[in-house]
């Protein structure tokens, strides 16, 4: 592994099966950053229905299961989130990957915690039926809304502030980690890249990608930093590009079975 390598990268909330999900742009990072550890920090997916799956998302998954072949030498960690509660058994055999509630590690002398951060939204915990329903109907709005979904991203923005999720997230996080005498926690769910310190204890929020702001974190010996996704000019894709990802995406499909398999369809409902 190179030695300027990211010791871990952080990323949450692309929402594969969305319309707005930006899985190509995901995709580019991972392709393009160094890293001894990606943490996949929950709600990868929107929902379980498979169905809803484009071919750059199903891209996506084909890279992380590409990253997670030993012979790489990259941890690849998926924590569980609301929206892809119930899919360790299927990500075991989609992308080969563990699937954890919470992921604790240490680095240079410190704990770090990974919690996807829903736990400690309250709205999220006590009105779960109604909030599956929110999913849906949120999803059927994408389809009816304009090219650039500017009515969905507009309700994802408003529902965020509504429901206070940032505060929320973070108190619960901070307080959590304090529990389990960490020194850094690191959470998704809210959408927001934030950055907190309370009690010697340091709060991060990795974002999302499915606004128009698109976060991740990094972490290395330097500290824990905020990156937002820019596109370039050379990152239109080349036909090179596109045989690589083609190619993959046709490998995990032969392998997982998942594109033909509408059993899959209905997991967890």
């Amino acid at each position: 592994m190179d030695p300027q390598a990211y010791n871990t990268l952080i990323l949450s909330d692309l929402h594969l099966g969305s319309d707005t999900s930006h899985a190509r742009e995901a995709t580019r990072v991972l392709k393009e950053t160094r890293f001894q550890r990606l943490i996949l920090l929950g709600d990868i997916f929107a929902d379980l229905n498979f169905a809803r799956l484009t071919k750059d998302h199903w891209k996506f998954l084909g890279h992380i299961r590409k990253l997670s072949n030993p012979k790489r030498g990259i941890e690849v960690v998926w924590v569980e989130g609301n929206h892809d509660h119930g899919l360790a058994n299927i990500m075991s055999h989609l992308v080969g990957v563990r699937v954890y509630q919470h992921y604790e590690w240490d680095y240079r002398g410190l704990r770090h915690i990974a919690i996807h951060g829903h736990q400690f939204d309250g709205f999220q915990v006590n009105n779960l039926r109604m909030s599956r329903l929110g999913t849906s109907l949120y999803l059927q709005l994408q389809k009816l809304d304009f090219k650039s979904k500017p009515i969905a991203r507009m309700i994802d923005r408003l529902n965020t502030r509504w429901l206070r999720m940032s505060t929320k997230v973070s108190s619960g996080a901070i307080a959590f980690a304090r529990h389990r005498e960490a020194q850094r926690i690191f959470c998704g769910h809210t959408h927001e890249a934030t950055h907190a310190e309370k009690d010697g204890i340091s709060y991060y929020n990795s974002g999302g990608w499915v606004d128009l702001r698109l976060t991740y974190l990094t972490i290395d010996e330097t500290g824990v930093q905020i990156h937002e996704y820019s596109e370039r000019v050379d990152h239109r894709d080349s036909g090179e590009e596109r045989g690589e990802a083609d190619a993959a995406f046709a490998d995990l499909a032969d392998e997982s079975g998942l594109l033909e398999d509408v059993q899959y369809e209905s997991v967890g409902r």
